[in-house]
């Protein structure tokens, strides 16, 4: 029998992973879309992974995403291990089977598990998303079990705290801790698949926000998605590896904004319900 949650939503959107500048450009595009009559917020489900995590919390819970332009708790706290991520990046460039490779990389984020600096992320999320409260629309939040590799999707139901989630789904070995559920430690969704527009299948209007498109030119979109990427200019903006700080954030949440006019045209006829057509 088919449950609410079986059928096929009308207007799906994917917020895919992107890091710290990531999330302010997602913010950026977010707030610029709904200033030109293209509220993003109207979609029946949302993905969110990562910096996508973060994006659809606040948009779910009806928050202005303009909030974002100066936010609060946004940074990471600690200098990143490069050799940490280094590591990462080595073993998923190795073309192993996925399982494996996340079960390798969850080993590797469980070296650097610190209670500490998991309540440190866990209080940054949670001011950073202004909320705990999972929204009424469907809303789904990616992570990894850096234990057993598995890949987890939380929504509403499954009871974890929307912050937790939000937190776990952002927390990529070697710049945030991993985050305790149900007594495991979770790691960041992106390991699972990417954007994991695959929770989106069968939508009928599905948008994808995906920060790093630029850097696998060659990934399929889904059937019939419709991908809102950075530009050139942004995508080099993202790319900066100097310090996270405020200035670099709002310059990526401009970048956003800036292209949310030439975005709302693609979406204007496309991002209304069905019954509205």
């Amino acid at each position: 029998m088919r449950t609410d949650d079986d059928r096929a939503a009308d207007r799906a959107l994917v917020l895919g992973p992107g890091g710290y500048l990531g999330t302010a450009w997602t913010a950026g595009l977010a707030a610029g879309l709904r200033e030109a009559g293209v509220d993003l917020a109207e979609a029946d489900l949302t993905v969110g992974t990562s910096a996508g995590a973060i994006a659809a919390a606040v948009l779910t819970a009806g928050q202005d995403p303009a909030r974002l332009a100066t936010p609060s708790g946004a940074g990471p706290a600690r200098r990143p291990d490069a050799a940490v991520t280094g590591a990462v990046f080595a073993l998923l460039g190795q073309g192993l089977d996925p399982a494996e490779a996340r079960r390798r990389v969850g080993r590797l984020a469980l070296d650097t598990a610190d209670p500490e600096a998991e309540a440190d992320l866990l209080r940054r999320r949670a001011a950073l998303i202004a909320t705990d409260t999972w929204p009424e629309q469907r809303l789904l939040i990616t992570a990894v079990c850096a234990e057993t590799g598995e890949p987890v999707v939380w929504d509403a139901a499954r009871g974890v705290p929307l912050a937790r989630a939000v937190a776990a789904s952002s927390a990529f070995p070697g710049i945030e801790a991993p985050v305790t559920v149900d007594g495991r430690h979770h790691i960041d969704g992106a390991l699972r698949a990417g954007t994991n527009a695959d929770l989106a299948a069968g939508a009928r209007t599905l948008v994808v926000v995906d920060p790093l498109a630029h850097r696998h030119p060659g990934a399929e979109a889904p059937p019939g998605a419709l991908t809102l990427a950075p530009d050139p200019d942004a995508a080099r903006l993202l790319d900066t590896t100097g310090p996270a700080d405020l200035t670099t954030w709002q310059a990526a949440y401009r970048a956003g904004h800036t292209q949310a006019a030439p975005a709302a045209a693609l979406l204007h006829d496309t991002w209304r319900p069905v019954t509205a057509r």
